[in-house]
């Protein structure tokens, strides 16, 4: 049995799609063993692919600075891998690949393609061209190892079972939409006054729609929205990582984000309608599976001006994300659904 580490400590959605290339991996190499290290709440991402152990990165105690990474190192020596997978190629990671160069151990490192991003991002001579994605630059990691993968693409739905508070709420025949309304950083969220107008004409016409992602400032405006309109549930702060990716497997269409929430919806197989703004498609990150044609978008020559949206995206005199139209995405919505 080969072993091997993989490091990605984060983002959410990041380390969601490495789950996505691990259960194409594991099944087309069965004589491996892997070794994930990442946050413990991420480990719900990689339920039912099988051969997988996790080792927790605790980056904020004991994994903190420069000792908490050499004891992270002394941590994952004891594993004895024959390979090291570097995912995500940032200043923690390097400083254990460089440790593990005197190991026996083989090493490759995510290639993340940094010039073409920032050709793609530039707003002078801008290079407009789909780059490769991110699941294939994870795959070539492996594949420089001197393993197989061949990534399918495809959605693959996952069968689960539902939290049995929502069982009763998933027994009528409406329509089950999610909805993922937020992100980390502004520019990428849709505005909160469209997304009403979204949820109301889910809500006039018989949706059935859940709310996810967020912290208490969110959950007290999915709070709002469940009052205000009938048939939208808060799932907010409601359940387990592990608990949300059962109820988004029973959805007929997920709606999120450039976010964790499509990433979610990918991993248990469903559609997801993504909404795009400073950033775009083409810098690699479109849910595993998922359509570019369900990407909900405006096309301007500045976009896209930033690869994580964290830099606004000035467009026309607005921001990229205020030229969606709340029409865009419930049209885009009743086309897959009505």
């Amino acid at each position: 049995m080969k072993r091997v580490l993989v490091t990605r400590f984060s983002a959410m959605g990041d380390v969601a799609m490495v789950a996505s290339v691990l259960a194409e991996f594991q099944e087309q190499n069965p004589d491996t063993e892997v070794i994930v290290v990442t946050r413990k709440p991420f480990f719900a991402f990689f339920d039912g692919i099988p051969r997988i152990r996790f080792h927790a990165i605790e980056p904020k105690s004991k994994h903190k600075g420069f000792f908490g990474l050499l004891r992270l190192y002394d941590e994952l020596k004891t594993y004895k891998a024959d390979y090291f997978a570097d995912l995500h190629n940032n200043l923690r990671t390097k400083f254990l690949t460089g440790l593990f160069k005197f190991n026996s151990i083989n090493l490759a490192i995510l290639d993340k393609g940094r010039e073409e991003k920032k050709a793609l991002t530039s707003p002078h001579n801008k290079v407009l061209k789909p780059l490769e994605r991110t699941v294939e630059r994870y795959a070539d990691v492996f594949r420089s190892l001197g393993f197989n993968l061949t990534l399918t693409h495809q959605l693959k739905p996952a069968h689960r079972e539902l939290p049995e508070k929502y069982q009763d709420l998933f027994r009528t025949a409406k329509p089950k939409i999610g909805i993922a309304p937020f992100a980390q950083h502004p520019y990428k969220v849709f505005p909160l006054k469209k997304m009403v107008e979204v949820i109301r004409y889910l809500s006039e016409h018989s949706y059935q729609v859940f709310i996810f992602g967020g912290g208490q400032q969110e959950f007290d405006t999915a709070e709002n929205w469940s009052k205000n309109y009938s048939g939208i549930t808060n799932s907010i702060n409601q359940f387990s990582i592990s608990e949300e990716l059962d109820i988004i497997a029973n959805l007929d269409l997920m709606v999120s984000m450039d976010s964790s929430g499509m990433h979610m919806a990918s991993l248990v197989g469903v559609r997801c309608v993504s909404i795009w703004g400073a950033t775009h498609p083409y810098a690699g990150f479109l849910g595993y599976g998922q359509r570019e044609d369900d990407c909900v978008q405006v096309n301007h020559p500045n976009r896209p001006s930033s690869v994580y949206g964290n830099k606004p995206c000035i467009c026309d005199g607005v921001e990229a994300i205020d030229l969606v139209t709340a029409e865009m995405v419930i049209d885009k919505i009743k086309s897959i659904c009505e």
